[in-house]
């Protein structure tokens, strides 16, 4: 039975090109065989990969999912292949790639790792999202990292109401609302001023965006809160909402935008126990000299 790997990559010059045709033979030197998303082996051959595979992505069953790139392409990789439970292996070829598991120097590794499923699986909470219009469902989506209310004019300022478990927390104007899993806190979350959180804690963000109130600040709240974000119905301003910034639903005043955790988690990948603030040192260059803790050397 052939082992499927799904193969996500943002290559976008021959050099990359290349190295996904490197990565194709890696994966069959293991004994894994390599698909690719529709459309994408045209792409890779018209920028010089070389890639004997011609085997898109259809009905075949996968036993992972491998990318090379950044966040935005695990992004995508997560959007791919939602609701199915293939785990994600993230290689970061990107600048900070904060959710890949291993670099481009340990390619090999992981690789091997893959091929002799020498890894765990964690599960990343997921958001689910629905839009609603007078009572009626609009619109429904999911996010991984976050689902973000936003103004859609730049001279407007938006006009919400925040609700936590069924009762109204605070109105104001704003530049939008973003509501985050652990998993977005280092993305959008983080650019907004709200904190990182581990990986590990049940917790879902709600951060205003450049608010214009007293009370703005961002809030940590259980997985099992039920948010909404409404559009008032006064607001001169329509929105937008987006989903991980790639799917988006157009705003209208009155619109009502339910955020709350998806019974679908995204499985990822884990090669080794290594601890999430090595992570957060490592990708944001965090300066930890002078640190004489029990394992600091001497």
């Amino acid at each position: 039975m052939s082992r499927n790997i799904l193969l996500v990559t943002n290559a976008q010059s021959q050099s990359q090109a290349s190295l996904v045709s490197d990565v194709c033979q890696l994966l069959a030197a293991n004994g894994l065989s390599c698909i690719f998303e529709p459309g994408e082996l045209a792409r890779l051959q018209s920028q010089g990969a070389e890639i004997e595979s011609q085997v898109e992505y259809g009905s075949q069953k996968l036993e992972a999912v491998v990318v090379l790139g950044g966040d935005g392409s695990i992004l995508r990789a997560a959007e791919l292949t939602f609701g199915k439970n293939v785990p994600i292996l993230g290689i970061n070829t990107g600048h900070v790639g904060f959710m890949a598991e291993a670099e481009l120097s340990g390619l090999d590794a992981a690789i091997s790792a893959l091929s002799q499923k020498n890894y765990e699986v964690r599960d990343r909470v997921a958001l689910e999202v629905s839009v609603m219009v007078l009572g009626v469902e609009v619109f429904k989506s999911w996010a991984l990292n976050e689902v973000t209310v936003e103004k859609s004019a730049r001279e407007r300022v938006l006009e919400v109401v925040m609700e936590v478990d069924g009762r109204p927390l605070a109105a104001f104007g704003c530049d939008g609302v973003l509501v985050s899993t652990p998993t977005g806190s280092t993305a959008y979350a983080f650019s907004a001023g709200g904190p990182v959180v581990w990986p590990n804690v049940d917790a879902l963000l709600l951060v205003p965006l450049s608010a214009h109130a007293l009370f703005a600040r961002p809030l940590v709240l259980g997985t099992n809160t039920e948010i909404a974000v409404e559009v008032l119905a006064r607001s001169v301003s329509a929105g937008v909402m987006w989903c991980d910034g790639r799917r988006s639903f157009d705003l209208s005043p009155g619109s009502r935008v339910e955020v709350y955790k998806s019974d679908t988690s995204i499985p990822m990948i884990v090669l080794s126990d290594a601890p999430f603030t090595d992570r957060l040192v490592r990708k944001f260059a965090l300066p930890v000299v002078g640190w004489r803790g029990p394992e600091a050397p001497n």
